[in-house]
């Protein structure tokens, strides 16, 4: 990498410049060891001290071809692990395509599609704002004290990973499921992408406001086909590149327009950009690598166990090595409203993630595709009113140029589908929170 763009890096997160949202003026200076460039590169470092000793591990037994010669009790763990259950089957449609809904009544079909847009509405505006609260308000201010604010954004990606990897896994044992043949271990590609992206995300509204953390996760198609290119050789139609310009030149309204939040400077909104890029770059891989371990036959449930799973060794192993596990007890000891906007925070996401999967399987992923659109307006339109941001004329038509943007998106993918082209696959849902 060109050292000027370290340079634009290591600027963004000197501690001079750089901590986002309110400032206690009476709060001693941040160490350097908070800055969010250094505790994202001791997360990666936790990461790879497990990735690493896997990654050669399971070279090894492939080498050995364990699956021909190896025997004992650690066999089955090792089949499932490195190997897998069944050979990869590409050309094979691993689930079966969406059932037509039995015929019932209009008034029927429109009570289940309201029930998943209020579930999904519910679940995911009540996430946004308490994953604001969180992360930009203090806990425990008093007249006297000004409270302490929770810091450690890895600790909240692991209450959210637990509470799911327990709903998928009670989900996966009381419905059918699909015979698993994926190895196991590649999982932990997809899952080690989720975590850091959900980790930029967290730490990302340190220095920039909610609305423009929604617009950049809004904008994320732009980078979801540069991916698409490079991971999956996959073709775009001229509308995709038409759909991420307006994309791109509603994000720039937004953001070249939009007054500074208070408490900002340069450095913090170049600190929140790059993590939003991080961000946006990171769930773009997870998505494509969904995409292609779909080739194996599996279930969305079933993903998102496999996923949550190495996403909590993960999180739990980097936070041990780093002694923030118990000190993230200790903060939920000390401030029982922290552990309840914890709690529901992770009940809203697993909740989400099932209303995802039964209003895709119930009416299609445009319909989705509406409904989670629509709640991303209904996002911003919440941050403003409950924490005060401000967007200005230009700002507003900047939004209101990505959504229709995104509207126009699922309106052709629908269209195609009536002429029976095959439209680019809807990017992965499995993992949005």
């Amino acid at each position: 990498m060109d050292p000027r763009w370290w340079a634009v890096v290591v600027l963004a997160a000197l501690p001079s410049l750089g901590a986002g949202g309110e400032k206690n003026p009476e709060a001693p200076p941040e160490s350097w060891t908070q800055l969010w460039f250094f505790r994202f590169l001791v997360n990666a470092a936790g990461y790879a001290s497990f990735m690493v000793p896997g990654y050669l591990l399971v070279q090894y037994f492939r080498r050995k071809n364990y699956l021909e010669t190896g025997r004992g009790l650690c066999f089955p763990l090792v089949k499932t692990c490195v190997f897998g259950n069944e050979p990869k089957a590409p050309d094979e449609v691993p689930l079966a395509a969406r059932a037509e809904p039995v015929e019932t009544s209009t008034t029927w079909q429109a009570l289940k599609l309201l029930f998943c847009a209020s579930g999904l509405q519910v679940s995911y505006l009540t996430w946004g704002v308490l994953q604001e609260r969180v992360m930009t308000r203090s806990y425990g201010a008093t007249a006297t004290s000004p409270g302490e604010r929770f810091s450690d954004s890895q600790f909240l990606v692991l209450m959210n990973r637990i509470l799911a990897l327990m709903v998928a896994g009670v989900y996966c044992i009381l419905c059918k499921q699909p015979r698993h043949g994926a190895p196991m271990y590649r999982y932990s590609f997809a899952s080690l992408s989720n975590v850091l992206s959900s980790w930029c995300q967290y730490e990302a509204l340190k220095f920039v406001s909610f609305p423009t953390q929604v617009l950049a996760k809004a904008s994320k198609v732009i980078p979801v086909m540069l991916m698409g290119k490079l991971v999956s050789r996959r073709s775009y139609e001229h509308w995709e590149y038409l759909t991420a310009g307006l994309i791109s030149i509603g994000v720039s309204m937004f953001l070249l327009s939009s007054g500074p939040e208070p408490h900002s400077s340069p450095a913090t909104t170049l600190s929140g950009l790059i993590l939003l890029a991080g961000y946006i770059a990171f769930d773009s891989f997870t998505s494509n690598w969904q995409d292609a371990l779909f080739a194996y036959k599996m279930s969305s449930v079933q993903m998102m166990f496999g996923v949550n799973l190495f996403s909590c060794l993960f999180t739990v192993g980097s936070l041990l090595e780093q002694g923030a596990l118990l000190e993230g007890i200790r903060f939920m000891g000390r401030h029982s409203q922290f552990a309840a906007h914890t709690l529901l925070l992770s009940i809203c996401s697993a909740c989400g993630q099932l209303f995802i999967f039964y209003t895709i399987g119930q009416f299609g992923a445009a319909v989705f595709t509406i409904i989670m659109t629509l709640r991303q307006a209904f996002a911003i339109l919440l941050s403003c009113l409950l924490y005060g941001h401000t967007v200005t004329v230009v700002g507003g038509l900047g939004v209101a140029v990505v959504f229709a943007a995104l509207l126009l998106r699922v309106y052709a993918r629908g269209r195609l589908k009536q002429r029976g082209k095959k439209a680019m696959p809807v990017e992965s849902s499995v993992q949005k929170v």
